[in-house]
């Protein structure tokens, strides 16, 4: 019998992260999967990013996970969305080949030391004691030291097309029932949420002179810090649209809805609604937006983004002929809607250990959330913190002013889902001080010190560093007069001339100059990085702003700092409610920050806490 250090089940996005740190990191790891040929499949849009998205992406990267290189490695448009705005909300997204990524992550996978794949299925956890020791599949029990669950929507998975329904993890992929079963006896707090996918199209039926097209950026930026440059063919996406027509089908046809006949009763995606869903909730809209999005440069499907739906195959082929550009469209895959099993995210640690059960971490669509970069996110911290508690050290935990991660998982942990949850920069409060363009300066340290960043890379990181702090003095201390080069390049600007001598980075202050308009008033300094010349343009033009935040962040890290064991005995905390104790004694916060997040928590409970955390210590002394 084979024991490993740390089982992963599931080979989602969730799982490959968790597989990969977990053996990176030097553990025995075992990934355990339904199907070897559906490792790092993509089953619902062919694109990775988005706002708030992005910003995990490149989280994940800085920490030392594969997602970022696997995006860019095989992506076929790229894109900077919210460009014109702030860089605060810039988050970059990707087109990606979907078969391309899928062939790369297994490649990835299989190279692996220490790494080893295996199909089967996980009917139940060995439990003993209140400890994960292993599974039992169909033909054994494998035994480890702790296990991560990164199911997706495999858990008791339930496919709906139209008023047919059937078990399934993805289409033609069997779900995993026993396992979901397994939980439930084991006393975890279950729900059910729903989510669905578009039809795929065949490309060479549509009639793209009808439609919109949209291109790339035209100097693609990667998701990864470690790649250097991307030279090759982006592709277009189309833009089309629903009309009177289309939702007119929808209505008459609401009947045969698994969504509205009662067939769906788990709670879906707000923020990215099924068609139906939004013709029913927005019925004051002429129109809805349809991206054309293409699957690969090989592959003949493409993802009409806008338009998912569990309606009947016949309703379906209808609604894709009655939109302009798609009338004589051919239907490759028709979409469907599914239920999945979700644990309560309020039962695990800010580590994603379950608090119920010692060793066991969940990761991905089993937190209640959707998407492949929150799932990616949170197999890289559940991998990295099975392996620290195989080997007795000290959990690696990210806050909130930390990293887009570390608000994910804190949301998760504090606060619960009753929908499936997605990334927004709107949720992160501090996202002035979080961009995408500083993850490796605010993350690559700590991979580093994990063993997931190399030498390399985090070289290259702390060479940005120093290029900052030498072109912020820089700027500070070099000077320009009033002339007419100078006051010529501001008109062309429409920037108020200069009347005295002014420093470079007072110049950089106002909106009109740019970094590289700069450079033509007053050469910069040279051996300074490109990407460190534009994180100092951020901070010379925010710094009242950042200063601001930062302040914030101080005061929100010391409540951070004051931790609380997990056994603490909050009955006995005097002048608190009941109803708030047993609140404490259910979410178990680790840190009075924590706690003071927990919903119908007070500031005086908090208070009071303090307080009396500090009438202990005094005693202990």
């Amino acid at each position: 019998m084979e024991n490993f250090d740390v089982i992963v089940i599931g080979a989602g996005h969730a799982g490959i992260e968790a597989s990969l740190s977990s053996a990176r990191l030097g553990a025995k790891t075992l990934m355990l999967t339904l199907d070897i040929n559906s490792i790092g499949k993509m089953s619902c849009n062919p694109a990775i990013g988005g706002v708030g998205k992005g910003q995990l992406v490149k989280d994940v990267d800085a920490i030392g996970g594969a997602m970022g290189k696997a995006a860019d490695a095989c992506a076929i448009q790229f894109r900077i969305l919210n460009s014109s705005k702030g860089a605060a909300v810039q988050s970059s997204r990707a087109q990606i080949d979907m078969r391309k990524y899928n062939r790369y992550m297994q490649g990835l996978l299989k190279r692996q030391k220490k790494l080893k794949i295996k199909e089967a299925e996980v009917k139940k956890l060995i439990v003993r004691d209140g400890q994960v020791q292993g599974v039992i599949t169909e033909a054994e029990e494998i035994y480890s030291k702790a296990v991560v669950i990164c199911p997706g929507t495999f858990l008791d998975g339930l496919i709906h097309v139209g008023l047919k329904h059937f078990s399934g993890g993805r289409i033609n992929e069997r779900a995993s029932v026993a396992l979901a079963d397994n939980l439930k006896d084991l006393g975890f707090n279950l729900l059910r949420f729903k989510t669905g996918t578009c039809p795929r199209l065949n490309k060479k039926t549509i009639d793209y002179r009808k439609l919109i097209k949209q291109d790339g950026d035209l100097i693609p930026k990667p998701f990864s810090f470690s790649t250097i440059s991307m030279k090759r063919k982006q592709v277009p996406c189309y833009i089309t649209y629903t009309n009177n027509q289309t939702h007119e089908i929808i209505r008459n046809n609401l009947d045969r809805s698994p969504l509205y006949s009662g067939a769906i009763t788990a709670t879906g995606v707000r923020y990215c609604p099924s068609i139906e869903d939004k013709i029913v909730k927005f019925a004051d809209k002429a129109r809805h937006q349809v991206f054309l999005e293409p699957q690969g440069l090989n592959v003949v499907e493409i993802y009409p983004n806008g338009i998912s739906t569990s309606l009947p195959e016949d309703v379906q082929l209808k609604l894709i002929h009655s939109i302009e550009g798609l009338e004589k469209t051919e239907v490759i895959r028709f979409g469907y809607g599914i239920e999945h099993v979700v644990v309560d995210p309020t039962q695990l640690y800010p580590t994603l250990e379950t608090k119920r059960i010692k060793n066991l971490y969940l990761a991905g669509q089993i937190n209640g959330t959707t998407g492949y970069e929150e799932a990616a996110a949170q197999g890289l911290i559940a991998g990295i913190n099975a392996v620290l508690r195989v080997k007795n050290r000290e959990p690696f935990i990210l806050d909130r002013a930390s990293s887009y991660i570390g608000v994910l998982i804190d949301d998760l942990t504090t606060k619960g889902t009753t929908e499936p949850y997605r990334m927004f920069t709107s949720r992160v409060e501090y996202r002035l001080i979080i961009r995408e363009d500083n993850a490796d300066l605010r993350l690559s340290k700590m991979g580093f010190d994990l063993g997931l960043v190399n030498k390399k890379d985090y070289r290259k990181t702390k060479q940005k560093e120093q290029g900052i702090k030498d072109g912020l003095v820089f700027l500070k201390q070099t000077h320009i007069k009033p002339g007419h080069k100078v006051n010529a390049i501001l008109a062309k600007l429409n920037c108020t001339p200069i009347n005295r001598q002014m420093s470079l980075g007072s110049l950089l202050k106002r909106p009109e100059v740019s970094i590289k308009d700069l450079n033509l008033i007053h050469r910069l300094k040279p051996g300074i990085l490109e990407s460190a010349w534009q994180q100092i343009e951020i901070e010379v033009k925010y710094a009242g702003f950042i200063q601001r935040q930062l302040k914030d962040v101080e005061r929100f890290k010391h409540l951070e700092k004051i931790k609380l064991p997990t056994d603490f005995d909050y009955s006995q905390l005097p002048g608190i409610s009941r109803e708030i104790k047993e609140k404490l004694l259910k979410f178990k916060p680790l840190s009075l920050g924590q706690a003071s997040r927990i919903s119908g928590i007070t500031p005086v409970a908090i208070s009071l806490l303090m307080v009396y955390l500090r009438k202990i210590n005094a005693q202990r002394q």
